[in-house]
């Protein structure tokens, strides 16, 4: 799936994750050609994105989501996942880009 190549799209994953903890997780899974922003330090991106959990016991953190924007910024697609250990539909989210 993250072999797909794609001239024109830029990925970015981001998190609240420490950069370094980024930097692990990308050379595990093997991916290379994703850019790592960590909001670690700024949480008002969450809330902007409006994946900031607000209530319970995972207060602070962040949902799972996946946006796809083209060069415009239009949103082609986008997921908010429902329970946090899910994982978003990636091929969805791709399937726009092909």
């Amino acid at each position: 799936m993250w072999q797909m190549k794609l001239s024109n799209t830029v990925v970015l994953c981001i998190s609240a994750d420490l950069p370094f903890a980024q930097a692990r997780f990308c050379g595990a899974e093997g991916i290379e050609n994703a850019k790592t922003v960590s909001t670690f330090r700024n949480h008002a991106l969450h809330s902007q994105l409006g994946v900031d959990i607000q209530t319970g016991p995972l207060a602070g953190l962040t949902s799972r989501a996946v946006i796809v924007l083209d060069e415009q910024n239009n949103v082609l697609h986008s997921q908010l996942v429902e329970e946090i250990k899910e994982e978003p539909n990636y091929e969805a989210a791709l399937a726009v880009l092909a």
